[in-house]
């Protein structure tokens, strides 16, 4: 069943005897919970990262591809999770909401505070769930989060995540082959999440937002994983949004998906088609990426 889907995790394709190897360490882990059972599997087949971290959230999206294939039986989850509901909120108090209407040159200190402790956290998951319309889910694999702040508080957050696996208009795009792609997908990430408040009204904010991004998310990134992204990608659902501030950034438009999601196993089209977006990082980023010498 397992080889007729062609289900990877972590860039490997599942065969009967690895399902076997999987359905074991379900039966073994102490205690049953799915994040022990993901590291389990990610130490039995050496499923880490450049750093030589496991690669735990890959490998749990991976095991519930399985599940939902029926090929294996995880234990259920301590809580649900979908898109934000169900989560346990904590509760947080959440920014002024008088409103900002003010151009862009008379902002000052306009600056993108990481996320780095429990209370920041708190304070992006919050408006994330309020104001986004996707909502909150946590970001996969190595990630960076940031308030956008200013002199005159918080005007809203963005994310970066780990890329798509596959998108056939960005790998036609970059010409990599598969094996290169899987080597060296880390050094794609996605911005995932971008929030400008409701109450922020600032011509230009967003892609001058987008343009400090590309000047220290990369650096932050190499300082906390050890490697240095070369190039951002980003989804825009048409049905909502132009992408306007990723066009007036220089971001270049490169085709769309095919609204099937990550983990997708029938090949049809559930989700909303949107629109790719890209933005290489150094122009030598089809070199690092190993597709020219």
């Amino acid at each position: 069943m397992t080889q007729k889907l062609s289900i990877k995790i972590c860039g490997k394709i599942i065969t009967k005897q690895d399902l076997i190897t999987i359905k074991k360490e379900i039966s073994n882990a102490n205690p049953a919970l799915r994040a022990e059972i993901a590291r389990r599997v990610c130490k039995k087949f050496n499923w880490v990262n450049i750093c030589g971290s496991p690669k735990l959230m890959s490998c749990r999206v991976g095991l519930l591809k399985l599940q939902r294939s029926g090929a294996i039986q995880l234990p259920p989850p301590l809580r649900t999770n979908g898109n934000g509901k169900g989560l346990i909120r904590q509760k947080v108090k959440l920014p002024d909401t008088d409103p900002i209407n003010i151009s862009i040159r008379k902002l000052k200190s306009l600056r993108l505070k990481k996320i780095k402790d429990k209370s920041a956290s708190s304070i992006w998951n919050g408006l994330i769930d309020k104001y986004h319309y996707l909502g909150y889910q946590p970001l996969v694999g190595a990630q960076a989060r940031y308030l956008i702040e200013s002199d005159v508080g918080i005007l809203g957050c963005i994310g970066f995540g780990a890329s798509a696996w596959k998108i056939a208009p960005r790998d036609q795009w970059i010409g990599w082959d598969c094996k290169t792609r899987e080597k060296n997908l880390h050094l794609i990430i996605n911005n995932a999440r971008f929030l400008i408040l409701p109450r922020v009204t600032i011509p230009n904010l967003a892609s001058k937002i987008l343009s400090i991004c590309s000047r220290c998310v990369p650096s932050d990134f190499e300082k906390q994983y050890g490697y240095r992204p070369v190039l951002f990608e980003t989804f825009v659902e048409t049905q909502k949004y132009r992408g306007t501030c990723y066009k007036a950034a220089n971001w270049k438009y490169i085709g769309k998906t095919k609204g099937r999601g990550k983990c997708d196993i029938k090949n049809k089209c559930t989700l909303p088609i949107k629109d790719i977006y890209v933005y290489p990082l150094t122009p030598l980023f089809r070199q690092y990426m190993g597709v020219l010498k």
